[in-house]
């Protein structure tokens, strides 16, 4: 098993998973005990996290495979106890699937800055299409403004050379 803390070396790594769940998320990572299985509230307990920020981390962690759990029924009472464990060599993986997710927006985002003409107000600054800004009479709806061609060439070029460099570090190109 890998330890949290040989995972959270690395500092994009960190980043991610920061963004995903907040500094409590990251304090019950640093201080999930290494080995075994736990129960939200012994985790709570352990590491004086609020019990509602433990269960929030941990089935975060859950939807991104980074977490599992193991259901157990109490005979007498009936209740149910779920006991954790961390999953943290599943990053790779993580990281992946949301890269493909990032990749397809910024692929669909350069074809439609590729694809469109543009039109600007240079008053308010909205951006049109042509079409839209050929159905407005090219006179922005905000602020009755004529309209300026704007040149997105610099926008779909950095869209193109960053969709590049995520296929490259990928492997994809």
């Amino acid at each position: 098993m890998v330890a949290a803390e040989n995972v959270l070396e690395n500092e994009a790594i960190r980043a991610y998973i920061l963004r995903m769940i907040g500094e409590e998320g990251m304090e019950l990572l640093e201080k999930f005990p290494p080995e075994g299985e736990y129960s939200d509230e012994d985790l709570a307990e352990i590491t004086e996290i609020n019990l509602n920020s433990v269960r929030h981390t941990l089935y975060t962690l859950y939807g991104k495979r980074l977490a599992e759990y193991r259901r157990i029924k109490n005979s007498e009472t009936g209740w149910l106890t779920y006991l954790w464990v961390l999953k943290l060599p599943n990053i790779d993986n993580c990281l992946y699937e949301d890269m493909d997710v990032v990749l397809e927006l910024l692929e669909t985002r350069e074809r439609y800055e590729t694809m469109n003409d543009f039109y600007i107000c240079g008053t308010c600054g909205l951006r049109y299409t042509f079409d839209e800004a050929l159905n407005r009479d090219f006179v922005c709806q905000n602020c009755d403004e004529k309209m300026e061609h704007l040149d997105n060439d610099l926008i779909a070029e950095a869209l193109k050379r960053r969709v590049e460099q995520i296929k490259e570090n990928f492997g994809r190109a």
